[in-house]
Order: structure tokens, then sequence, then C-alpha cells
């Protein structure tokens, strides 16, 4: 009799511990960000690493070119200039993101950043239009980014800021899109 008690109680025991060990594993499992992620922009042709720092920060590093269009009485050109792009992210929201059940992978969330963009001088299609010199805009921005299916990725933040340039400095508008893929995940 004794025998059979122990049996049920060594079981009770057993899966007692089996129990806890899974919820400590759980516990642990909290989502974080990638350690490191590379992404081909196809809006605006760039290149993007990210590097995780922690849990919920990244160093985010794009290199991009922007295009623009201008018409006055010189006449109408199309301008290029590439760019870099420097954030520091903070991902606010990834916990609440996997208790709904949402993915947070690619790091699939939202974020609060410290945007440093350095513009390169631009490069126009018409002669009668001088170049827009070389600027630096530094920004705090909000944003979010999310990966679906075939790895396919949406970053979308924006801000207000200062830039500068060697004649001029002024708040600026900070709004960054892009639309391309996860590669090697």
């Amino acid at each position: 009799m004794q025998l059979s008690v122990f049996k049920s109680g060594e079981v009770a025991l057993v899966a007692l511990f089996i129990l806890m060990a899974i919820s400590h594993t759980y516990a642990q499992e909290k989502p974080a960000v990638e350690k490191s992620q590379f992404k081909i922009n196809v809006l605006l042709p760039g290149f993007v690493y990210e590097h995780g720092l922690s849990d919920k920060n990244t160093l985010y590093s794009e290199l991009s070119s922007g295009y623009g269009y201008t018409s006055n009485s010189f006449g109408k050109t199309w301008t290029f200039y590439p760019y870099i792009n420097e954030q520091f992210r903070h991902y606010y929201n990834l916990e609440k993101r996997a208790e709904k059940g949402k993915v947070t992978s690619h790091n699939s969330g939202g974020f609060v950043a410290m945007a440093a963009l350095y513009n390169f001088r631009s490069i126009s299609t018409n002669d009668n239009f001088l170049p827009e010199n070389a600027s630096i805009t530094l920004a705090p921005v909000w944003g979010f980014q999310r990966t679906y299916k075939g790895n396919f990725n949406l970053d979308l933040n924006m801000g207000v800021g200062y830039n500068f340039d060697k004649n001029d400095s002024e708040l600026a508008v900070v709004l960054n899109f892009t639309l391309g893929w996860v590669i090697g995940k």
C-alpha cells in the first residue's frame, strides 16, 4: 500500500517539476531584437544593416538614395542624392505584440530612435540648377517596422529635427519609408 502511495507521490513530484521547468522556460523567452539583420530596399535603392545591442535596442545603418523633382523659372530638373541614415532604436512594444500573438521576428515592432542623416551633395540633370549642399539632420523619430511572409519588409519612421549645411540651418521634417526584403533569415 505504501509503495503505490509513494509511486503516485513520485509521479506528482515529477509532474510538478516538469511543470515548473516549462513555466520557467517560458518566463525566460522574452521577445528580443535580432542580433543582426541585413535588408535590401527597392523603393529607394539601398542597403540596411541593423545590429542588436541588447534585447530591445539596435543600431540601424542605412546607405540609400533619394530623388527629387524641381520646377521653377530656371526650368525643370531631377535630382539624385545618396544619403546615410544612422539610428539608435529602442523597440518598446515587443512583449505586447508577442502576448497578442503578433509577429516580433526581424524586429517587427514599434520604436523610438535618435536619427542622424547625412545627405551628400545632390546631382542634378539640369546645369541651370545649383546642386544642394551636403547636409546633416539630427532628429528624434517614432516608427514601426514589419516583416511579412517571404521576408518582405516595411519600415516607416518620422519626426522633426534640425538640418545643418555649410550655409544654413533650419527645422526639418524627417520622413523615411522603405520597402524591401530581409536577406538571409
